[in-house]
């Protein structure tokens, strides 16, 4: 059973303080957690400095006093993000609904959204770090499905004049795509831990086990290094 290194108490505290006045622009609770998982990967992660201000939007809402305990809050988030991209059981993403409706359906795009945005922040440029066209390819495909649920997909088809599915097939791409996402995410993480270790990655065999050896190289047990539970 997975470790959880952040507990309820702690996530609806979290959630609380995201609506402080205290912070201008904070970003919801699924927008944290979505753009962590890209800060977290990556040619380098993102910093804590930069990271908490993107989330609780501005230098006086990190330095008052609920910016200090949300702080203290997403330390922990972080490392059960971090141990959750590199298990093998797929992650609890946090979403919200699309309306206030009962049966309302998860709403995906602000959690993607936010994933974007910190690939689009991140330190060193995703794609300007590889050179080798499969790895281009491999993770243009990892990213498809954060692009179906954004629409950015789509966009990019039309303006190329390309046909788009629609109705039912354009539901059934839609519910590939969200049941893709976590799995996905969990994919780009070890790859980059992979290409930080040693500039290589196991395409092949999918995601990498806790029990099998490590892709960086080192001779160790996934689990036992880029995957540590720290």
């Amino acid at each position: 059973m997975r470790k959880n290194v952040i507990s309820d108490d702690q996530l609806d505290r979290l959630e609380s303080l995201l609506d402080d006045p205290s912070f201008d622009e904070a970003m919801r609770l699924d927008e944290v957690q979505g753009y962590l998982c890209a800060a977290l990967a990556g040619p380098e992660p993102i910093s804590e400095a930069e990271c908490l201000l993107e989330i609780l939007g501005s230098e006086t809402g990190v330095a008052s006093e609920a910016g200090q305990e949300a702080a203290a809050i997403l330390r922990s988030l972080v490392e059960d993000i971090r141990i959750q991209l590199a298990d093998e059981e797929p992650m609890t993403l946090y979403l919200y609904p699309k309306n206030e409706e009962d049966d309302s359906p998860s709403d995906y795009e602000p959690w993607c959204l936010a994933y974007l945005h910190g690939v689009d922040t991140a330190t060193e440029d995703w794609f300007d770090e590889l050179t080798d066209e499969e790895e281009v390819e491999w993770l243009d495909e990892r990213l498809f499905p954060l692009m179906v649920l954004t629409g950015e997909a789509e966009a990019a088809a039309r303006e190329h004049g390309e046909e788009w599915p629609e109705g039912k097939d354009l539901e059934a791409l839609n519910r590939q795509a969200e049941e893709d996402l976590a799995r996905a995410v969990s994919e780009i993480y070890l790859f980059w831990q992979a290409k930080r270790g040693s500039g290589t990655f196991r395409h092949n065999g999918g995601k990498v086990g806790r029990n099998d050896a490590c892709p960086c190289g080192s001779g160790k047990k996934f689990k036992q290094c880029c995957g540590k539970e720290s």
